[in-house]
Protein backbone atom coordinates (compact mmCIF):
# COMPACT_ATOMS: atom_id res chain seq x y z
CA UNK A 1 0.00 0.00 0.00
CA UNK A 2 3.16 2.91 0.99
CA UNK A 3 3.94 2.07 -3.01
CA UNK A 4 1.10 2.24 -4.18
CA UNK A 5 0.18 5.73 -2.55
CA UNK A 6 3.57 6.78 -3.09
CA UNK A 7 3.30 6.21 -6.64
CA UNK A 8 -0.17 7.74 -6.26
CA UNK A 9 1.14 11.06 -5.45
CA UNK A 10 4.60 10.85 -8.09
CA UNK A 11 1.94 10.54 -10.75
CA UNK A 12 -0.62 13.63 -9.51
CA UNK A 13 2.29 15.90 -8.87
CA UNK A 14 3.33 15.15 -12.85
CA UNK A 15 0.09 15.64 -13.99
CA UNK A 16 -0.11 18.89 -11.76
CA UNK A 17 2.87 20.18 -13.48
CA UNK A 18 2.95 19.04 -17.04
CA UNK A 19 0.73 21.54 -18.36
CA UNK A 20 3.39 24.65 -17.20
CA UNK A 21 6.14 23.01 -19.70
CA UNK A 22 5.66 25.47 -23.05
CA UNK A 23 4.70 21.79 -24.91
CA UNK A 24 1.94 21.52 -27.57
CA UNK A 25 1.89 17.77 -27.58
CA UNK A 26 -1.67 15.95 -26.86
CA UNK A 27 0.22 14.17 -24.26
CA UNK A 28 1.07 17.66 -22.38
CA UNK A 29 -1.82 19.25 -23.08
CA UNK A 30 -4.38 16.89 -22.11
CA UNK A 31 -3.94 17.79 -18.55
CA UNK A 32 -5.47 20.95 -18.36
CA UNK A 33 -8.80 19.45 -18.58
CA UNK A 34 -9.07 17.22 -15.85
CA UNK A 35 -7.98 19.75 -12.90
CA UNK A 36 -11.01 19.23 -11.04
CA UNK A 37 -10.47 15.49 -10.81
CA UNK A 38 -6.99 15.65 -9.91
CA UNK A 39 -7.53 17.84 -6.88
CA UNK A 40 -10.32 15.26 -6.09
CA UNK A 41 -7.91 12.46 -6.11
CA UNK A 42 -5.42 14.49 -4.44
CA UNK A 43 -7.52 15.55 -1.46
CA UNK A 44 -8.54 11.58 -1.36
CA UNK A 45 -4.74 10.62 -1.10
CA UNK A 46 -4.48 13.42 1.28
CA UNK A 47 -7.47 11.73 3.07
CA UNK A 48 -5.61 8.38 3.31
CA UNK A 49 -2.36 9.51 4.35
CA UNK A 50 -3.63 11.75 7.31
CA UNK A 51 -5.69 8.80 8.64
CA UNK A 52 -2.80 6.71 8.24
CA UNK A 53 -0.62 9.29 9.66
CA UNK A 54 -3.01 9.09 13.09
CA UNK A 55 -3.24 5.41 13.25
CA UNK A 56 0.85 5.08 12.90
CA UNK A 57 1.62 7.61 15.42
CA UNK A 58 4.91 8.68 13.77
CA UNK A 59 5.61 10.13 10.66
CA UNK A 60 7.26 8.14 8.26
CA UNK A 61 6.39 7.57 4.06
CA UNK A 62 3.00 9.39 4.76
CA UNK A 63 4.49 13.25 5.55
CA UNK A 64 5.85 13.57 2.12
CA UNK A 65 2.72 12.03 0.55
CA UNK A 66 0.80 14.59 2.43
CA UNK A 67 2.73 17.31 1.26
CA UNK A 68 2.51 16.53 -2.32
CA UNK A 69 -1.55 15.87 -2.08
CA UNK A 70 -2.18 19.44 -0.14
CA UNK A 71 0.26 21.00 -3.18
CA UNK A 72 -1.31 19.94 -6.17
CA UNK A 73 -5.08 20.36 -4.16
CA UNK A 74 -3.43 24.11 -3.74
CA UNK A 75 -1.89 24.05 -7.33
CA UNK A 76 -5.23 23.14 -8.89
CA UNK A 77 -7.51 24.61 -6.38
CA UNK A 78 -6.05 28.14 -7.59
CA UNK A 79 -6.46 27.84 -11.05
CA UNK A 80 -9.99 26.66 -10.58
CA UNK A 81 -11.02 29.32 -7.98
CA UNK A 82 -11.71 32.06 -10.57
CA UNK A 83 -14.43 29.86 -11.83
CA UNK A 84 -16.49 29.08 -8.32
CA UNK A 85 -18.85 31.41 -6.98
CA UNK A 86 -16.40 32.71 -4.61
CA UNK A 87 -14.46 34.76 -6.94
CA UNK A 88 -14.94 38.10 -8.19
CA UNK A 89 -17.10 38.68 -11.23
CA UNK A 90 -15.36 39.67 -14.10
CA UNK A 91 -18.31 40.07 -16.17
CA UNK A 92 -21.21 42.47 -14.13
CA UNK A 93 -24.90 41.66 -13.82
CA UNK A 94 -27.03 43.87 -16.07
CA UNK A 95 -28.37 46.58 -14.01
CA UNK A 96 -31.09 47.72 -16.78
CA UNK A 97 -32.92 45.04 -18.56
CA UNK A 98 -33.62 46.93 -22.24
CA UNK A 99 -35.03 44.78 -24.61
CA UNK A 100 -34.21 46.54 -27.70
CA UNK A 101 -30.16 45.87 -26.41
CA UNK A 102 -30.77 42.83 -25.45
CA UNK A 103 -29.48 39.45 -27.30
CA UNK A 104 -29.97 36.04 -26.49
CA UNK A 105 -28.05 32.84 -27.66
CA UNK A 106 -27.87 29.14 -27.79
CA UNK A 107 -24.45 27.45 -28.08
CA UNK A 108 -24.70 23.76 -29.13
CA UNK A 109 -22.51 21.43 -30.72
CA UNK A 110 -24.77 18.88 -31.37
CA UNK A 111 -22.58 15.83 -32.15
CA UNK A 112 -22.28 14.80 -36.03
CA UNK A 113 -23.66 11.42 -35.30
CA UNK A 114 -26.54 12.07 -33.22
CA UNK A 115 -30.08 12.07 -34.93
CA UNK A 116 -32.21 13.08 -32.22
CA UNK A 117 -32.78 16.37 -33.87
CA UNK A 118 -36.10 17.18 -31.51
CA UNK A 119 -34.65 17.49 -28.40
CA UNK A 120 -32.75 20.63 -29.87
CA UNK A 121 -35.88 21.62 -31.46
CA UNK A 122 -37.82 21.64 -28.64
CA UNK A 123 -35.11 23.48 -26.51
CA UNK A 124 -35.30 26.23 -28.58
CA UNK A 125 -39.00 26.89 -29.27
CA UNK A 126 -38.98 26.80 -25.53
CA UNK A 127 -35.95 29.08 -25.07
CA UNK A 128 -36.43 31.52 -28.14
CA UNK A 129 -32.89 32.12 -28.58
CA UNK A 130 -32.20 35.47 -31.23
CA UNK A 131 -29.03 33.45 -32.23
CA UNK A 132 -28.64 29.48 -32.43
CA UNK A 133 -24.75 28.26 -32.98
CA UNK A 134 -24.71 24.27 -33.93
CA UNK A 135 -20.79 22.97 -34.35
CA UNK A 136 -20.51 19.53 -35.90
CA UNK A 137 -23.89 20.11 -37.76
CA UNK A 138 -23.80 18.29 -40.95
CA UNK A 139 -26.35 18.69 -43.95
CA UNK A 140 -28.86 16.32 -42.30
CA UNK A 141 -28.68 18.66 -39.14
CA UNK A 142 -29.57 21.45 -41.68
CA UNK A 143 -32.16 19.79 -43.52
CA UNK A 144 -33.69 19.38 -39.66
CA UNK A 145 -33.40 22.89 -38.01
CA UNK A 146 -34.28 24.04 -42.12
CA UNK A 147 -37.35 22.48 -41.61
CA UNK A 148 -38.25 22.71 -38.10
CA UNK A 149 -37.81 26.47 -38.22
CA UNK A 150 -38.85 27.53 -41.62
CA UNK A 151 -39.20 31.56 -41.20
CA UNK A 152 -38.40 31.91 -37.46
CA UNK A 153 -34.55 32.29 -38.23
CA UNK A 154 -34.74 33.95 -41.54
CA UNK A 155 -31.10 34.87 -41.44
CA UNK A 156 -28.81 32.01 -41.43
CA UNK A 157 -24.94 31.13 -42.21
CA UNK A 158 -24.53 27.45 -43.45
CA UNK A 159 -21.74 25.16 -43.26
CA UNK A 160 -22.53 21.57 -43.63
CA UNK A 161 -19.70 19.25 -43.63
CA UNK A 162 -18.89 15.70 -42.71
CA UNK A 163 -15.69 16.13 -40.70
CA UNK A 164 -16.97 16.84 -37.56
CA UNK A 165 -16.21 20.55 -37.87
CA UNK A 166 -19.40 21.64 -40.34
CA UNK A 167 -21.61 24.40 -38.12
CA UNK A 168 -24.99 26.88 -38.75
CA UNK A 169 -25.99 30.10 -37.47
CA UNK A 170 -29.39 30.56 -36.94
CA UNK A 171 -30.35 34.38 -36.70
CA UNK A 172 -33.97 36.40 -36.01
CA UNK A 173 -31.93 39.56 -36.17
CA UNK A 174 -30.34 40.86 -39.41
CA UNK A 175 -27.08 39.56 -40.44
CA UNK A 176 -24.40 42.25 -41.90
CA UNK A 177 -21.94 40.86 -43.98
CA UNK A 178 -21.82 37.15 -42.91
CA UNK A 179 -18.59 35.29 -43.99
CA UNK A 180 -17.35 31.51 -43.91
CA UNK A 181 -13.75 31.95 -42.76
CA UNK A 182 -11.17 29.42 -43.04
CA UNK A 183 -8.07 30.66 -40.73
CA UNK A 184 -5.10 28.58 -40.22
CA UNK A 185 -6.76 25.30 -41.50
CA UNK A 186 -8.45 24.22 -44.88
CA UNK A 187 -10.70 22.42 -43.45
CA UNK A 188 -11.62 23.95 -40.19
CA UNK A 189 -14.42 27.11 -40.87
CA UNK A 190 -15.38 30.13 -38.61
CA UNK A 191 -18.42 32.61 -39.08
CA UNK A 192 -17.50 36.16 -38.88
CA UNK A 193 -20.65 38.61 -39.20
CA UNK A 194 -22.05 41.61 -37.50
CA UNK A 195 -25.54 41.04 -35.54
CA UNK A 196 -27.91 43.69 -35.99
CA UNK A 197 -29.78 44.45 -32.59
CA UNK A 198 -33.42 45.89 -32.45
CA UNK A 199 -32.05 49.28 -31.29
CA UNK A 200 -30.42 49.51 -34.49
CA UNK A 201 -27.12 48.78 -33.16
CA UNK A 202 -24.51 46.45 -34.99
CA UNK A 203 -22.18 44.07 -32.60
CA UNK A 204 -19.68 41.19 -34.26
CA UNK A 205 -20.14 37.64 -34.11
CA UNK A 206 -17.09 35.21 -34.31
CA UNK A 207 -18.23 31.22 -34.49
CA UNK A 208 -15.34 29.19 -33.94
CA UNK A 209 -14.62 25.42 -33.46
CA UNK A 210 -10.94 24.76 -33.55
CA UNK A 211 -9.25 20.91 -33.80
CA UNK A 212 -8.50 20.05 -30.31
CA UNK A 213 -4.91 18.12 -29.14
CA UNK A 214 -6.15 14.42 -29.08
CA UNK A 215 -4.60 11.40 -30.52
CA UNK A 216 -7.54 11.08 -33.22
CA UNK A 217 -7.46 14.95 -34.39
CA UNK A 218 -4.80 16.43 -33.92
CA UNK A 219 -1.16 15.56 -32.09
CA UNK A 220 -0.70 19.24 -31.12
CA UNK A 221 -2.54 21.80 -29.42
CA UNK A 222 -0.39 23.98 -32.08
CA UNK A 223 -3.45 24.79 -34.29
CA UNK A 224 -6.28 24.88 -31.80
CA UNK A 225 -3.79 27.52 -30.02
CA UNK A 226 -3.11 29.97 -33.22
CA UNK A 227 -6.84 29.84 -34.12
CA UNK A 228 -8.06 31.07 -30.82
CA UNK A 229 -4.83 33.67 -30.92
CA UNK A 230 -5.21 34.39 -34.32
CA UNK A 231 -8.95 36.20 -33.43
CA UNK A 232 -7.72 37.62 -30.38
CA UNK A 233 -5.23 39.77 -32.42
CA UNK A 234 -7.90 40.64 -34.67
CA UNK A 235 -10.19 41.72 -32.16
CA UNK A 236 -7.68 43.65 -30.08
CA UNK A 237 -6.90 45.40 -33.73
CA UNK A 238 -10.27 46.21 -34.64
CA UNK A 239 -11.65 47.07 -30.81
CA UNK A 240 -14.88 45.67 -31.75
CA UNK A 241 -17.90 45.35 -29.24
CA UNK A 242 -17.94 41.63 -30.38
CA UNK A 243 -19.10 38.24 -28.85
CA UNK A 244 -17.27 34.97 -29.83
CA UNK A 245 -18.96 31.36 -28.88
CA UNK A 246 -18.10 28.39 -29.65
CA UNK A 247 -16.42 24.81 -28.59
CA UNK A 248 -13.27 26.25 -28.66
CA UNK A 249 -11.70 22.20 -27.44
CA UNK A 250 -10.11 23.69 -24.59
CA UNK A 251 -11.28 24.89 -20.71
CA UNK A 252 -11.74 28.12 -19.22
CA UNK A 253 -8.78 27.90 -16.98
CA UNK A 254 -5.95 27.00 -19.59
CA UNK A 255 -2.87 28.89 -20.34
CA UNK A 256 -4.27 29.45 -23.65
CA UNK A 257 -7.83 30.29 -22.58
CA UNK A 258 -6.47 33.04 -20.23
CA UNK A 259 -3.86 34.18 -22.95
CA UNK A 260 -6.72 34.62 -25.41
CA UNK A 261 -8.76 36.41 -22.78
CA UNK A 262 -5.35 38.94 -22.06
CA UNK A 263 -5.02 39.63 -25.61
CA UNK A 264 -8.48 39.92 -26.90
CA UNK A 265 -9.11 41.87 -24.28
CA UNK A 266 -12.69 39.83 -24.12
CA UNK A 267 -14.61 39.27 -20.56
CA UNK A 268 -15.50 35.47 -19.68
CA UNK A 269 -18.88 35.64 -17.78
CA UNK A 270 -17.84 32.24 -16.32
CA UNK A 271 -15.50 33.67 -14.28
CA UNK A 272 -17.16 34.37 -10.49
CA UNK A 273 -20.37 32.40 -11.53
CA UNK A 274 -19.15 28.60 -12.26
CA UNK A 275 -17.64 26.38 -14.76
CA UNK A 276 -20.91 25.60 -16.32
CA UNK A 277 -18.55 22.54 -17.78
CA UNK A 278 -20.65 21.12 -20.81
CA UNK A 279 -18.43 18.40 -21.58
CA UNK A 280 -18.72 15.24 -20.88
CA UNK A 281 -22.43 15.05 -21.43
CA UNK A 282 -22.83 11.44 -20.66
CA UNK A 283 -19.77 10.68 -17.99
CA UNK A 284 -20.52 13.10 -14.73
CA UNK A 285 -17.01 12.32 -13.52
CA UNK A 286 -15.52 13.24 -16.41
CA UNK A 287 -16.83 16.76 -17.42
CA UNK A 288 -15.06 19.99 -18.02
CA UNK A 289 -16.31 23.55 -19.81
CA UNK A 290 -14.99 23.43 -23.43
CA UNK A 291 -17.88 25.63 -25.20
CA UNK A 292 -17.21 29.47 -24.36
CA UNK A 293 -18.90 32.60 -24.52
CA UNK A 294 -16.62 35.64 -24.33
CA UNK A 295 -18.02 39.05 -24.43
CA UNK A 296 -16.20 42.74 -25.14
CA UNK A 297 -16.86 44.81 -21.99
CA UNK A 298 -19.63 46.95 -23.84
CA UNK A 299 -22.19 43.57 -22.89
CA UNK A 300 -23.63 42.81 -19.34
CA UNK A 301 -24.65 39.50 -18.30
CA UNK A 302 -28.87 38.86 -17.62
CA UNK A 303 -28.41 34.91 -17.75
CA UNK A 304 -25.95 32.40 -18.54
CA UNK A 305 -27.24 28.33 -18.16
CA UNK A 306 -26.28 25.06 -19.08
CA UNK A 307 -28.70 23.23 -20.85
CA UNK A 308 -30.03 19.85 -20.68
CA UNK A 309 -29.42 16.76 -22.42
CA UNK A 310 -30.32 16.53 -26.67
CA UNK A 311 -28.51 13.54 -27.08
CA UNK A 312 -25.01 14.97 -27.56
CA UNK A 313 -22.06 14.52 -25.85
CA UNK A 314 -21.99 17.83 -24.92
CA UNK A 315 -24.74 19.86 -23.38
CA UNK A 316 -25.96 23.77 -25.00
CA UNK A 317 -25.03 26.61 -23.38
CA UNK A 318 -27.55 29.72 -23.10
CA UNK A 319 -26.66 33.04 -22.68
CA UNK A 320 -28.42 36.12 -22.54
CA UNK A 321 -26.71 39.66 -22.76
CA UNK A 322 -27.79 43.25 -22.90
CA UNK A 323 -25.23 45.68 -25.45
CA UNK A 324 -24.69 48.30 -22.61
CA UNK A 325 -21.90 50.78 -24.34
CA UNK A 326 -22.00 53.60 -21.68
CA UNK A 327 -21.19 51.20 -19.14
CA UNK A 328 -18.08 49.88 -20.33
CA UNK A 329 -15.65 52.18 -17.85
CA UNK A 330 -16.88 49.90 -15.09
CA UNK A 331 -15.44 46.32 -16.39
CA UNK A 332 -11.84 46.42 -16.47
CA UNK A 333 -10.58 45.45 -19.76
CA UNK A 334 -8.14 42.20 -19.62
CA UNK A 335 -4.28 43.15 -20.50
CA UNK A 336 -1.68 41.30 -22.59
CA UNK A 337 1.73 42.12 -21.62
CA UNK A 338 4.71 42.05 -24.10
CA UNK A 339 5.24 38.78 -23.33
CA UNK A 340 2.17 37.51 -24.18
CA UNK A 341 1.98 39.60 -27.29
CA UNK A 342 4.80 37.94 -28.26
CA UNK A 343 4.10 34.20 -27.38
CA UNK A 344 0.90 35.02 -29.30
CA UNK A 345 2.62 36.38 -32.44
CA UNK A 346 4.64 33.07 -32.67
CA UNK A 347 1.87 30.55 -32.12
CA UNK A 348 0.19 32.33 -35.33
CA UNK A 349 3.32 32.49 -37.11
CA UNK A 350 4.32 28.87 -36.63
CA UNK A 351 1.28 27.12 -37.20
CA UNK A 352 0.81 29.37 -40.07
CA UNK A 353 3.46 28.20 -42.04
CA UNK A 354 2.68 24.69 -41.04
CA UNK A 355 -0.46 25.00 -42.93
CA UNK A 356 1.03 26.74 -46.09
CA UNK A 357 3.40 23.57 -45.95
CA UNK A 358 0.69 21.58 -46.12
CA UNK A 359 -1.95 21.16 -48.57
CA UNK A 360 -5.50 20.18 -46.93
CA UNK A 361 -8.35 20.20 -49.09
CA UNK A 362 -11.06 23.10 -48.55
CA UNK A 363 -14.58 22.81 -47.29
CA UNK A 364 -17.48 24.38 -49.33
CA UNK A 365 -19.23 26.51 -47.09
CA UNK A 366 -22.65 27.53 -47.94
CA UNK A 367 -24.10 31.13 -46.72
CA UNK A 368 -26.94 32.36 -46.57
Amino acid sequence: MVYVLTSAAVLLLLATCLPWLRLTHWTVRIFDFPRLQIATLAGCLLLVALIDLAAAGDGGWQLPVILVALGVCIAQGMLMYPYTRFARRQMLDVEELDPARRLTLLNANVLMTNRNSGALIDMVRRRQPDLLVTLESDAWWQAELDRAFGDDYPHRVAVPLDNLYGMHLYSRRPLIRPRVRWLIQDDIPSILTQVELESGERVTLFVLHPRPPSPTESEESLWRDAELLLVAQEIAAEHCHCLLVGDLNDVAWSRTTRLFSNVSGLLDPRRGRGAFATFHAHWPMLRWPLDHLFASREFRLAEIERMGDIGSDHFPLFVSLVYAPQDKAQQPRPTANAEEIEEAQRTVAEAQAQAQAQDVPKGTPAAG
